[in-house]
């Protein structure tokens, strides 16, 4: 994990987007400077390309698909559909929405599109547990690239607090540190 501080710092439309829903942590790790000019577009287009893409090995596996087990056992995941179904995307403006290469709602996995810029990439689920939005974020720095990852979590209910407190320690010492050392893996393998 980073200091949300210097996340905040960054110039990236979450920070308006989301001001309301608390940030509930962030990470960062850095990548090899092979090139000046690499986007994260670039960087989602080539995993694509390459038929790579951020799956976790191992303990965060098994743990992500018993958390999808359970969700389905306990009906945790069922999402609302239609014009009443919470969204994220409806804060965007007209201006957002023409600067995103990826259509609002749009599915990535098991989330949805809110949109997908150069170097920004914000994604949504809402189901009976949360509201939550995942942001990715690429950064050029004279020496190196950084890469950001950052949970937004909006609460809709008693659930909310109880099911994070007890998902945080899987999340903050298994899933995320896997996560990550896979998107190094993979940005070595496919940036040329």
């Amino acid at each position: 994990m980073i200091s949300p501080a210097e996340f905040r710092t960054l110039q990236l439309r979450v920070h308006s987007l989301l001001a309301d829903v608390p940030l509930h942590d962030v990470w960062a790790v850095d990548l090899p400077h092979v090139r000046a000019g690499i986007t994260l577009d670039e960087f989602h287009r080539r995993m694509r390309a390459a038929n790579k893409t951020e799956k976790l090995s191992g303990p965060a596996h098994v743990l992500v698909r018993l958390r999808r087990v359970l969700g389905r056992i306990f009906r945790l995941d069922g999402e609302q559909t239609g014009p009443a179904a919470p969204s994220f995307a409806k804060r965007l403006t007209v201006d957002d929405q023409a600067q995103s290469s990826v259509p609002a709602g749009a599915p990535d996995g098991p989330l949805r599109v809110v949109y997908r810029f150069k170097n920004e990439l914000l994604l949504e689920l809402a189901n009976r547990t949360v509201h939550a939005a995942a942001l990715s974020a690429l950064t050029e720095m004279p020496d190196k690239y950084r890469y950001y990852f950052a949970v937004y979590v909006r609460k809709i209910g008693w659930i909310t607090p109880l099911y994070m407190a007890l998902i945080d320690p899987f999340r903050r010492w298994i899933v995320y540190p896997a996560m990550l050392k896979r998107i190094r893996a993979t940005w070595t393998e496919v940036i040329p």
